[in-house]
């Protein structure tokens, strides 16, 4: 399985961005979606996951502001972010768990959220 994520930059306080994860390869082992980040100087963190069955859950952090969705058709996750903080800035991967306790991680991308 391959992960391509895209979509970070850099964006205002209050502002928006969209995050996009393709999936390609053995699609078939996947069973759920989501992303974690990584802002400078801490851990990684989970942000938010979606089921195979479409049920999305959130970070308290994002919990009102970032909205995760999927489209199947074209095996890729969304993660709209609203509302943008300065605390939002980080690396953020997106990730796929799979049958067998594999999981597989996009290559990162970075939002800066600055004024």
């Amino acid at each position: 399985v391959q992960l391509q994520a895209c979509g970070g930059g850099l964006v205002q306080p209050g502002g928006s961005l969209r995050l996009s994860c393709a999936a390609s390869g053995s699609i078939f082992s996947i069973i759920a979606r989501g992303w974690h980040r990584q802002a400078p100087g801490k851990q990684r963190e989970w942000v938010a996951g979606i089921t195979s069955g479409g049920s999305p859950n959130y970070a308290d952090s994002v919990k009102g502001r970032f909205t995760i969705s999927r489209d199947n058709a074209k095996n890729t996750v969304y993660l709209q972010m609203s509302s943008l903080k300065p605390e939002d800035t980080a690396v953020y991967y997106c990730y796929a768990p799979a049958r067998g306790g594999a999981s597989y991680w996009g290559q990162g991308t970075l939002v800066t959220v600055s004024s």
